[in-house]
């Protein structure tokens, strides 16, 4: 690292959530979690009664079988023990697979502030808006008495995803934040890089790639989860294949993998890189990076695609002059203008508390990846 990069590193200073156990948020969310997609609106319409609550409406939890269910069910767990997140009140139904009261108690396990109740239990929809009301505001105060702690980019677990592999974010804006990349991880920090087509496509040098042989292990395991299985992303892992590996991971860094994350899982490893097994769309991998533990993420697209995320802020980054121009209130950070100083900048002040431009317009996703069809 050069001297200016070392200075930059040392200025990285923000205050976050602190969570204990060495564990800081940049957000201080309360999540309405629904359990099934049957009770996603009451949990939308809770969350929209209490402020500084956030909601995670999907179509998951019901009629999913076998690897789909076990990965909707630790996709919950993750998201809901995110650091972002201070209080959790879980929603269900009644008759759902995963059911909330069982949800809340694997939550309430790992440490989790959580509450629960369902449609069925309380009498109906209107009385289980009125009562989740209560026991988000309940959270919501004790999230209120959060402490927070001077924090630095050793605390933070950065999610990075770059939706396509389009020249301008190949040679523009992959280059910026994989150098960003390379800085977190320098000063202690984690990253966690969703696009598992990238390494299904390149298996040889993803595997030359693993720190260890645990990880190149875990690099084959992830291919052959995959194998047989149509592409999630049947364009960009064709581009993939007729590209090298060094060019379609530039977001990722220059160093080596160091942990092959399963969907839904969190990040184990302390500090370095670390492939999440979920694929480059962007609805989908925020939400995997998310429950992965990051606090934030760096989304590369050239198209400009404005979605955020509900827990975890998002900065968008292009390397496209004409989508800059023309989504300058969507897009935060022009590749094209800045350097590794500025984009860590940018990164600070939004982990300090400034709103990224997704949150300033109120624009969220949540999808979760399937592993097979559901009934």
């Amino acid at each position: 690292m050069t001297a200016s990069g070392e200075a930059a590193t040392r200025a990285v200073r923000f205050e976050g959530y602190d969570r204990g156990g060495g564990r800081v948020g940049v957000r201080n969310r309360v999540l309405v979690l629904p359990s099934v997609i049957c009770s996603h609106v009451v949990a939308d319409r809770i969350a929209e009664r209490v402020e500084g609550a956030v909601s995670a409406p999907h179509d998951h939890g019901c009629a999913q079988i076998g690897s789909d269910n076990d990965q909707t069910r630790r996709t919950f767990l993750g998201t809901a023990t995110n650091p972002n997140v201070a209080g959790t009140v879980v929603v269900g139904l009644g008759c759902e697979v995963i059911q909330s009261d069982s949800l809340a108690a694997d939550l309430a396990d790992r440490g989790a502030r959580v509450r629960e109740l369902s449609i069925q239990d309380v009498g109906g929809t209107d009385e289980c808006v009125e009562q989740g009301v209560e026991l988000v505001e309940g959270l919501r105060r004790e999230a209120e008495r959060t402490e927070r702690r001077p924090a630095s980019l050793a605390d933070l677990t950065v999610g990075v995803v770059s939706s396509d592999l389009r020249e301008s974010t190949v040679d523009v804006a992959d280059p910026l934040v994989g150098a960003f990349v390379d800085r977190v991880v320098g000063a202690g920090g984690r990253v966690v890089v969703a696009g598992s087509e990238r390494l299904t496509t390149h298996i040889d040098a993803a595997t030359a790639a693993a720190a260890t042989d645990a990880v190149a292990a875990g690099v084959d395991r992830l291919v052959e989860r995959h194998r047989n299985q149509p592409s999630k992303a049947a364009r960009l892992a064709s581009e993939a294949s007729g590209l090298p590996f060094e060019t379609v991971t530039r977001a990722w860094g220059s160093g080596p993998i160091d942990e092959v994350v399963r969907y839904g899982d969190q990040v184990e490893i302390d500090t370095g890189l670390a492939v999440l097994d979920a694929p480059s769309r962007f609805e989908e991998a925020a939400t995997g990076l998310a429950a992965a533990g990051a606090q934030l993420v760096v989304h590369v697209t050239e198209d400009g695609i404005p979605a955020g995320h509900p827990i975890a802020p998002v900065l968008k980054v292009s390397g496209d002059a004409d989508t800059v121009a023309a989504l300058p209130d969507d897009i935060d950070v022009d590749a094209t203008a800045t350097d590794v100083d500025g984009l860590t900048e940018r990164v600070r002040t939004v982990a300090d508390g400034e709103p990224c431009c997704s949150e300033r317009h109120g624009l969220t996703e949540f999808a979760i990846t399937r592993v097979g069809p559901s009934m």
